[in-house]
This record gives structure tokens, C-alpha cells and sequence, in this order.
């Protein structure tokens, strides 16, 4: 049987890096190394300052499936230097988010530039990583999955890379399918953790409506088995670089092989989400007495989620970019993204005159509050539950707003409303009587320099 005894990765960042580390530590044996592009990333795992990010595959932004399908130029690329560069047997494994059948791609630039020297196998053996958890995921995987030919060499190929694997992966977590169910099997797999967000959202709504409490629900439909308790957390949206990507390429795929009714299935993952976001700021502006124009306001949380500083499709930005529409002052504190970083993402979506006029970047949550209309949670960091909340009540204008996008402070209601706070969390409803806001143009579609869907 052939072993794999050497390993190149191609892309040292959020999947590569964690993958190899765990590969070379888990097998001795086995010679990783990890190459890429970007030199000054190399450096810095080479260094003690680890740099975070995602390696994936980037959604296109021109042409047809302009915002939806996969842009697989780099991969092209990247397969064409393969063949390039190598001798004797290899195999080849794609673990970033492809489209189904992209492997097939690669194996027809293999075939079209074939030599004597070379036998090059295709696998696909998807990554199925969160951030925040990269390390603990890949050392105790739910399920590793490899794809492959149903051909002898492609059962060799997947025994070999399998070999690996089992040194620290139970032999019943290993998956072996065919190429295309196993690419498929990633993206389904991010669509469904996106409908659970977006079906648990749209209740949120409800709730909101009726007086239920979208917590308790999820609570006591949690409990039932079929369904299982994860990811029915009702918030202001799910962001990061999977979900929206690859739902939308599910979308755009179903749309190619004319599936019109599948796809608009799953658009309206995205068109919920979108919509979650738009609603918690028109209720911010309702509260805020149907204007938020020159008041300032603090947002706390920038990422798309605790516990990293990833900020890509983070609801953040959006509800930022529709406050800002609006002539809200913003005030933003996040204890892991960078000041920069957070210009860079709201000036993509409005101009950055606009952005230096109306955003100001704090490195303290407090002064992020002194003299705020309004305290705004948007990402469930833990340290948000540990803050002076009576100081902060002190230093604010009254009546003092807090909405909780996140529900990090559910446990902290009675004591907010005896000190004196007005709060508005994601699925509770309204008590007090307001005039409901009318959105805006602003608000009545996402940003406008955002893709259209």
C-alpha cells in the first residue's frame, strides 16, 4: 500500500496553517510543509506573532455569476504549477470550498498537460473548521470526509490519505464517498447551518410580534431530538466567509443546472439574513425617536462573531453602514479587530469621507459610551457581559438605549432596567408604545455598493 511520507500545503492561512501544524504533530513521520505567496505571511508563522486568516475561495465580483459563483482563477492557476513543477506519483488534495465538480477542472488541466513522468491523483477532502476552534475541530472531527475515483487508483489515493488521518481520527469518523458528493457534501453542509440561523431569525420576528420569547422557544424546540439545540440562536445575522459564499454559490449552481425552484429555496437563506439586519436597525432608529441623525451612538463588537478578529460579512458592517446612511455618529470598540481594519470595511460600502466624518474607532468600551444615545451589541464577545453597566448609564445621555443583537445579556435584564436602561433585545417584544419607523431608501435595500443578489 502506498504511505504518504511528504506533504505540501499550498496556502499558509486559516485552513493550511492549523491543518499542517495538526498533521505534523499527530505524524512525526510525515514531512509538512507549508508554502505560500504571500511572504510576509510566512514570516509570521515562522515568528511569535501567528497570523489569522482565511484561506477560501473567493466568489467572483465580475462576469457571469457575479457574486454568487466561485471564482476558481487562483486554483486554475495553482493546478497548472502543479503539473508544472512535479514528477512521479502524487496525490492532490482540495480542501478549500470548491464548487461540485471542481475537481474534475483540475483533473482535465492534469490530463490536457500530461508527461510521461507524472501520475497525479485528485482528491477532495473539505475542511470543516470554525473559526475560533480551528485546532480543537481538526484534532476531534466530527467527520473527515474524502472524496475520490471510483477507480482502483482512486481508491488508492483515498486509502493512502486516509492512512493519515486514522493516527488520530477513529476509523468510524472517516467518510469516503465519490469526488462530487464529497464537494457537494461542504457546501450543503454550510447551507444548512445557514437556514438554522435564518429559520430561528424569521421566528425571532414573530416573537417579537406576539410577546413569545425567541430564547424560550429555541429552548423547547431544542430539546427535541430531530432538531438538536445548535445554531438556533436568534441574533442580528450570521457573517464570516463560509455561509453567504457558499450558499450563494449553492444558489448559483442550482440555477446552472435549471433548478430554479432549489435555488430560490436557498436564496431566501440569504434574503432572511439581509433582512435580520436591515429590521434591528430600523428598530434602533424607531427607539431612537425615528432619527438617529448626528446622534451618537455606541457599537460594541465589530467581528462577525466572538473570539476572532475576522470581519468578513460581519452583520457589523451592515448595520453600521445603514446607521451611517441615516447621519448616526458611530462610535466603535472591538477588543481584537483593528482600527484600520474597521475604516477599510466601512469605506468599501460608503465613502470614506463619510467614514472619517461620522466613525470614530476606540480602543476603550467605556469612552466608546461617554455622552451615547445608545449602546449597540453586536458581536457576543464575553467581556461585554463583565462591563460597569452602571457606569456606563451614568455617562450616557437619557433615555439610555441598549440593544442587545447578540442576547449576551439576557441574565442582566432586571438589573439593567432597575439602573435605569431602556432595552431592546432580538426577539422580545416591544413593550413600550412608539410610532413605528418608516425605513428609508437607505434602508429599504442593503448598502448600495454592496453585490446585488
Amino acid at each position: 500500500m502506498f504511505q504518504i511520507k511528504k506533504i505540501c500545503c499550498i496556502g499558509a492561512g486559516y485552513v493550511g496553517g492549523p491543518t499542517c501544524s495538526v498533521i505534523a504533530q499527530m505524524c512525526p513521520e510525515i514531512q509538512v510543509t507549508v508554502v505560500d505567496v504571500n511572504e510576509s505571511r510566512i514570516k509570521a508563522w515562522n515568528s511569535d506573532t501567528l497570523p489569522i486568516y482565511e484561506v477560501n475561495t473567493p466568489t467572483k465580483t465580475y462576469g457571469m455569476g457575479k457574486g454568487r459563483a466561485a471564482d476558481l482563477k487562483y486554483i486554475e492557476a495553482c493546478a497548472r504549477r502543479i503539473v508544472e513543477v512535479s514528477n512521479g506519483y502524487k496525490i492532490v488534495t482540495e480542501k478549500s470550498t470548491v464548487p461540485v465538480r471542481a475537481a474534475e477542472s483540475i483533473r482535465r488541466i492534469f490530463d490536457a498537460n500530461t508527461k510521461p513522468s507524472l501520475n497525479l491523483q485528485v482528491l477532495s477532502n473539505p475542511e470543516f473548521l470554525a473559526e475560533g476552534t480551528a485546532v480543537r475541530d481538526l484534532k476531534e472531527p466530527d467527520r473527515v470526509l474524502i472524496g475520490g475515483d471510483e477507480t482502483a487508483e482512486g481508491q488508492r489515493a483515498i486509502r493512502a490519505l486516509s492512512c493519515v488521518y486514522e493516527r488520530w481520527v477513529p476509523q468510524t469518523r472517516i467518510i469516503t464517498t465519490n469526488t462530487w458528493s464529497s464537494e457537494l457534501s461542504k457546501l450543503a453542509a454550510n447551507a444548512f447551518l445557514a437556514q438554522r440561523i435564518s429559520s430561528i431569525n424569521s421566528i425571532s420576528a414573530l416573537c417579537e410580534a406576539t410577546g413569545a420569547d425567541v430564547e424560550e422557544v429555541a429552548r423547547a424546540i431544542g430539546m427535541d431530538q430531530r432538531i438538536g439545540s445548535k445554531f438556533l440562536k436568534a441574533s442580528v445575522g450570521f457573517g464570516g466567509s463560509c455561509f453567504q459564499k457558499d450558499v450563494l454559490n449553492l444558489v448559483y449552481l442550482c440555477e446552472a443546472l435549471n433548478l430554479p425552484e432549489v435555488a430560490s429555496y436557498w436564496q431566501q437563506v440569504i434574503d432572511m439574513n439581509e433582512y435580520q439586519r436591515r429590521r434591528f436597525a430600523c428598530r434602533i432608529i424607531d427607539c431612537l425617536f425615528n432619527t438617529v441623525t448626528g446622534k451618537k451612538i455606541a457599537l460594541l463588537g465589530f467581528s462577525f462573531k466572538k473570539d476572532t478578529g475576522d470581519t468578513r460579512q460581519s452583520s457589523s458592517i451592515y448595520i453600521s453602514q445603514y446607521l451611517l446612511d441615516e447621519g448616526a455618529n458611530l462610535h466603535i470598540y472591538d477588543p481584537k479587530v483593528l482600527k484600520q481594519q474597521i475604516q477599510q470595511d466601512l469605506s468599501s460600502t460608503s465613502e470614506p469621507n463619510r467614514v472619517s466624518e461620522l466613525v470614530t474607532v476606540t480602543t476603550d468600551p467605556y469612552q466608546a459610551c461617554q455622552s451615547a444615545h445608545a449602546l449597540v451589541i453586536c458581536t457576543e464577545w464575553d467581556m461585554f457581559k463583565d462591563l460597569d453597566y452602571e457606569r456606563i448609564y451614568q455617562r450616557m445621555l437619557k433615555p439610555a438605549f441598549l440593544f442587545d443583537g447578540r442576547r449576551v445579556l439576557d441574565h442582566l435584564h432586571p438589573q439593567l432596567q432597575s439602573i435605569g436602561f431602556q432595552i431592546e433585545t432580538i426577539g422580545k417584544k416591544v413593550t413600550s408604545v412608539r410610532i413605528p419607523y418608516t425605513p428609508s431608501a437607505s434602508l429599504a435595500e442593503p448598502p448600495s455598493k454592496k453585490p446585488k443578489i
